[in-house]
């Protein structure tokens, strides 16, 4: 079942050449969070595996959107009881919290526990002498895959009603972090280098911070303006866009431009360097028409519209990334494609049919990519002669 395989010989031969090369140059990460790291990596045993505490970082970034999921499905909690009213008609001194404040601290702890662990999983590999386009492979494959999770709880804090941001709008919120991260990667596709952008040790903070401070006040805090009509919420949104699309693409370009300037570059063909974008835009362009003719899509299931664009997403970045580690040539399609273009077909000819259409899209796109996913970590594993979450007993 799990023995297919994706990768060419040119894929693994690539990964055989691989050479780390990355360059972090963010205060936050370089003068706070590395110390830290280095002392937290110390009280990890060195029987345990890297990968170990890589899945378990992804795994409670997953358990806060399903714990988020059990009390506020449909992102109704934070307007609750009033969510039948209109945003005039929801008094503000009469909020009544849905989701136990206590919650917010559970979230806010395994979310830094992710992020310490995201952040001592490649210290423990190089302390065990285990590092390798395996780890690297499997961490950023599982990053890609989180980076929908935080936002999708993060909007638990605001509800989709008053003082908040219609869903349309989390809509491209969302694309907007999942474009932040592949610009990343597309970037070391065409330079040989990833820049570490400085906005992810800041969000992950941040996102903390504001789990700490919701259990604190509650929900009912952001129900209020900060200036004329611009709410936290808002002030939420302008701030993503702000560190996303209009910092790190600029600052991508300019390092891409750099590199084949000084010829430090994979000094790709124009229509080669741009090639990775295809996909993304394709699938980002599919969903946007089918959130805009379709009637009743965001009202349909919310929560498993963000589950879908997180999947699709993640399953063209794993690809981008594979296809940059080996330096090999990325797909400009993806097959998820043909049927996420059949679903808006069915479902907007047939809006009867949109619930099962999307359903079975989501379930179809999820089994896809954990069975790309599995298969991937399992060839490389065979091909490198190693295990995935167990340290090989050496005889120094």
């Amino acid at each position: 079942m799990f023995n297919y395989k994706y990768l060419s010989r040119d894929h693994l031969e690539g990964f055989d050449n691989y050479k780390y090369m990355a360059i972090d140059t963010s205060p936050l990460s370089v003068y706070v969070m590395h110390p830290f790291w280095n002392k937290i990596v110390e009280l990890v045993p060195r029987w345990v595996a890297p990968n170990v505490l890589t899945f378990a970082g992804f795994l409670l970034t997953v358990l806060d959107f399903l714990l988020l999921s059990y009390y506020d499905y449909d992102y109704y909690a934070a307007t609750a009881p009033f969510h039948n009213e209109t945003v005039s008609e929801v008094p503000l001194n009469g909020h009544i919290e849905k989701i136990p404040q206590s919650l917010w601290f559970v979230l806010a702890v395994f979310l830094f526990l992710a992020y310490t662990l995201d952040g001592i999983d490649g210290k423990q590999a190089r302390r065990t002498q285990t590092s390798g386009p395996l780890g690297e492979l499997f961490d950023h494959g599982l990053d890609s895959y989180s980076v929908f999770f935080i936002p999708a709880c993060l909007y638990s804090i605001f509800g989709r009603l008053d003082y908040s941001i219609a869903p349309i709008r989390m809509y491209y919120v969302m694309w907007n972090l999942l474009f932040n991260f592949y610009i990343s990667h597309w970037e070391k596709y065409n330079t040989g280098v990833l820049f570490l952008p400085w906005g992810y040790d800041f969000s992950m903070w941040a996102s903390t911070l504001f789990f700490l401070w919701t259990g604190i006040k509650g929900t009912g805090f952001y129900k209020r303006h900060v200036f004329g009509s611009y709410t936290l919420a808002n002030m939420f949104e302008i701030l993503i866009y702000a560190t996303g699309v209009f910092t790190n693409l600029p600052v991508a370009l300019y390092n891409i431009y750099k590199s084949y300037k000084l010829h430090t570059g994979k000094m790709r063909p124009l229509g080669e360097a741009l090639r990775p974008l295809w996909s993304f835009l394709s699938v980002f362009a599919i969903c946007s028409v089918w959130m805009y003719k379709s009637e009743q899509l965001p009202e349909l299931d919310l929560r498993v519209v963000f589950l879908l664009i997180g999947t699709l997403f993640s399953n063209i970045a794993c690809r981008l990334i594979v296809s940059q580690m080996s330096s090999t040539r990325c797909p400009a399609t993806n097959w998820l494609t043909a049927p996420l273009v059949a679903a808006v077909a069915l479902s907007l000819l047939q809006p009867r049919f949109e619930r099962t259409a999307l359903y079975g899209l989501t379930g179809l796109a999820v089994v896809a990519h954990l069975h790309y996913g599995a298969c991937v970590v399992r060839q490389m594993c065979d091909h490198f002669r190693i295990n995935c979450f167990h340290i090989k007993q050496r005889s120094d």
